[in-house]
């Protein structure tokens, strides 16, 4: 099914657009969390220590390919919003064949690199075992991540993000009853785990497929449209690259952050892992805004309406920014407690770890805030297909602030966490500042082009 974006109330189609895609993330998110949780509740701080890191690399991997997606859902976007149905259909069957090529080489290359990765991570030994395990069975896993991505980034290009948030409902409800059987029932830990999370992902692609092969949306696709086409895989490729890059280097930040905490020792180790897992949940917001910006942008720009997707970016920085301030304030009431949902704070090294992870938590959240701001700004970048703008303020927030301001952090702080959650908050600030001067530098740019390519009057 899809949905004309280009019609109707701006703020109207960014809140009903972005709450299916704000549910997706929050089951997405869920099922991630639901490995630590009872992973938790069923093992000491060196398992939890195991699938926390893994799920990093894990995460780091799952992002660079929604990134890489982004090209598809704009592309496909763009072509729905100009009503150009067979530039949609090559879209769309370039976008399986481009993704299925990579998620087989993908899975080949991690499996052989399983040790490395596990090593280059300064996992803590007694964490070391269960991590391979975990990260060996969930990069099995990987053509289903693919397969789940490509088929949501073609249902948001038609305008649709309903039908992702079932799919993923899908695989929390059995993920998390998988987790149950596999780390409680049966005690197989780590493994555990990562087995719950590959299965439940085949039952949400199995469920996937069959939903696209039944849904009429309007567009055919034909054998042909599955070859690859130049200029199409480019555009594709255009854009989904530097979004791939930037949101790689981002998780590549937090693996240093991960790292530098792992070298600190388990508890610190475990601490970082927990916060990492409830700052993903805060994001939910800033992600969805991000996502929304981009396919509301796209159908529009497409459509020759750029003030419509510059009336999008702004209501979604203004929503995601009240959230990320909202969310920065009651995390200072309530950081131990929700620290504590992650870890037994009756063991010694679990009352340490709430300890830790507390005051990592206080000054990491306030990152949401400031988040919120450049992730409308990306997804406004993505639209006009000047992603290069998002991968630049990423890249200058990670090298200038993020990694060297946590070392130093951990460095001259060491018995706190909390000056390193500012290092984090710090880039975003710098980011948002870096939009804000690119933001201006298009409106300039347009005016002097007038009508440019791809714009028009609203």
């Amino acid at each position: 099914m899809r949905r004309d974006l280009t019609r109707g109330s701006v703020l109207k189609n960014v809140i009903l657009f972005s709450l299916p895609y704000l549910l997706s993330y929050f089951l997405q998110t869920l099922y991630g969390m639901a490995d630590l949780f009872i992973i938790g509740r069923f093992r000491g701080v060196d398992s939890t220590t195991a699938v926390s890191v893994g799920s990093q690399v894990m995460h780091m991997l799952t992002v660079m390919l929604v990134g890489l997606a982004m090209g598809s859902t704009v592309s496909i976007g763009q072509a729905v919003g100009g009503g150009d149905r067979k530039r949609a259909g090559r879209c769309i069957g370039n976008t399986v064949t481009l993704f299925m090529g990579l998620s087989v080489v993908l899975t080949g290359v991690l499996l052989c690199l399983t040790r490395p990765i596990v090593a280059l991570m300064s996992t803590p030994a007694e964490a070391v075992e269960g991590t391979a395990a975990y990260l060996t069975i969930c990069f099995l896993g990987i053509p289903f991540i693919t397969a789940y991505n490509i088929i949501s980034s073609i249902f948001r290009g038609l305008g649709d993000s309903k039908s992702p948030m079932y799919f993923i409902a899908v695989a929390c409800v059995a993920n998390i009853a998988l987790d149950y059987l596999f780390m409680g029932a049966l005690d197989l830990g780590p493994a555990g785990a990562a087995l719950g999370t590959t299965l439940a992902q085949t039952v949400s692609v199995a469920v996937s497929l069959f939903v696209i092969l039944r849904r009429d949306t309007g567009i055919r696709i034909h054998k042909s449209d599955l070859r690859p086409d130049r200029l199409v895989m480019g555009k594709i490729l255009g854009i989904g690259i530097p979004v791939t890059l930037q949101d790689g280097f981002i998780q590549v930040s937090f693996i240093l952050i991960t790292v530098i905490a792992n070298r600190r020792g388990l508890t610190d180790a475990a601490a970082v892992g927990i916060v990492e897992k409830i700052i993903s949940f805060l994001f939910l917001i800033p992600s969805s805004m991000l996502s929304t910006v981009s396919a509301l942008g796209a159908q529009n720009i497409g459509a020759g309406k750029p003030k419509r997707a510059m009336a999008a970016l702004g209501y979604a920085a203004a929503l995601a920014g009240a959230f990320g301030a909202a969310a920065a304030a009651a995390v200072q009431l309530t950081a131990e407690p929700l620290v504590a949902l992650f870890t037994d704070s009756a063991r010694a090294d679990g009352a340490q770890v709430i300890e830790m992870g507390g005051q990592y938590l206080r000054s990491y959240v306030w990152d949401v805030f400031f988040a919120g701001v450049h992730f409308s700004f990306s997804g406004y970048f993505c639209a006009r297909g000047k992603s290069g703008l998002s991968f630049l303020h990423n890249c200058l927030s990670i090298i200038l602030v993020r990694v060297p301001g946590a070392y130093l952090a951990s460095t001259l702080f060491p018995d706190t966490l909390f000056p390193m959650g500012l290092a984090s908050a710090g880039g975003s600030l710098l980011s948002d500042v870096v939009c804000v001067i690119c933001f201006v530098w298009l409106m300039r740019r347009d005016k002097a082009q007038r009508d440019g390519p791809g714009l028009g009057e609203a």
